[in-house]
């Protein structure tokens, strides 16, 4: 088992910036994937961004060039920097750990960007 703990979210004016973090702790192994997907109201869930275990990263296109994800493969943690946000970047954001076919979850942290 793999516990992902959130923290960072928050209300923001639109332009303005949010730093996310999520803590890892449990069955960690390496060569995992972490990063972030976000629901809106009424609206799947989507990938936010990704990051490899070696510092490979992929963004959605609503997001690259404003939001940028790191890792620290020592304390176990993905770090997502959202900078230029906009109202529609409203969302639960969800941590994401995922390693040999199986998937994990964090809570989710609430980040609502008023315009």
């Amino acid at each position: 088992q793999v516990q992902l703990v959130e923290s960072g979210g928050g209300l923001v004016q639109a332009g303005g910036s949010l730093r996310l973090s999520c803590a890892a702790s449990g069955s960690i192994f390496r060569g995992n994937t972490m990063g972030w997907y976000r629901q809106a109201p009424g609206k799947q869930r989507e990938l936010v961004a990704v990051i490899s275990s070696v510092s490979t990263a992929t963004y959605a296109d609503s997001v690259q060039g404003r939001f940028t994800i790191s890792r620290d493969n020592t304390k176990i943690t993905v770090n997502l920097q959202m900078n230029s946000l906009k109202p529609e970047d409203t969302a639960v954001y969800y941590c994401y750990y995922y390693y040999s076919q199986r998937t994990y979850w964090g809570q989710g942290t609430q980040v609502t960007v008023s315009s």
